[in-house]
């Protein structure tokens, strides 16, 4: 029987930092504030995470625990320590759409997990794919979610894409509106295709949004959000994967 009932959860994270393409931790100690969420929960159960992606899930430049996925696995666990969370990752800095397909076909996960989230699309962008093929490919990603999420679209949720216009690299762009703009393109399909198939959607864009006015959200290879950022993100995305998780 699901229950909801007040859940605060107090956790200190430690912040590191490092490119699309290097791993360098860094050092600096951040505490997050407390939070108090009502979380459905049920007691005694096992369950698994699947999170498929990019560097944004795999966490280029910070420490394994610190990527959004590991957090959100231990949030989770420490909500209620007598359930227990498994977590497998797909994803590789660099991948499209594409490749992400590739990939899961390739490895071919089994269909039985109780979350999947999906975060994809900013190597589209970068790499200058033609939208056309997010808009193809993106719809394909959510059927292979939903079918490793055993067949329920309840079970799936989408993270909208960082925007890296707001980092010391996309400054040395010079290209900073553009890349906005075209990130704004991208979510928005993403968005709209969410909600016009009652698929959860998670907007964290706004969070990146702030990473010249606070450099702790980025990693200190001035691309990628840091721990706190991944922190962050996970604030928002936790009460629906508690959610989804006891569907």
């Amino acid at each position: 029987m699901k229950k909801q009932f007040q859940i605060t959860v107090a956790f200190f994270l430690f912040l590191f930092s490092s490119s699309c393409s290097t791993d360098n931790p860094a050092t600096k100690t951040t505490t997050i504030p407390v939070i108090t969420k009502p979380i459905p929960q049920t007691q005694n159960q096992s369950y698994s995470y699947l999170a498929i992606g990019d560097s944004y899930t795999i966490g280029q430049s910070v420490c394994k625990t610190c990527r959004f996925p590991e957090q959100l696995k231990k949030i989770l666990g420490n909500l209620n320590p007598t359930n227990t969370y498994s977590l497998k990752i797909i994803a590789q800095t660099g991948w499209t759409t594409t490749n992400l397909i590739s990939a899961i076909n390739t490895q071919s996960p089994t269909s039985n997990y109780d979350l999947v989230t999906l975060l994809i699309g900013v190597n589209n962008q970068c790499q200058h794919r033609p939208i056309s093929l997010y808009e193809k490919e993106f719809p394909e990603l959510i059927n292979k979610a939903i079918a490793l999420a055993k067949g329920d679209k309840t079970n799936v949720i989408v993270v909208s894409i960082p925007d890296y216009a707001y980092t010391p690299f996309g400054q040395r762009s010079g290209i900073q509106s553009t890349i906005s703009m075209e990130i704004d393109n991208y979510n928005a399909f993403a968005k709209k295709y969410c909600t016009d198939n009652t698929i959860e959607f998670v907007n964290i864009t706004d969070i990146t949004r702030q990473g010249l006015t606070n450099t702790d959200l980025v990693a200190q290879d001035g691309l990628h959000p840091s721990e706190l950022a991944y922190s962050l993100f996970v604030e928002l995305i936790l009460p629906k994967a508690a959610t989804a998780i006891q569907n």
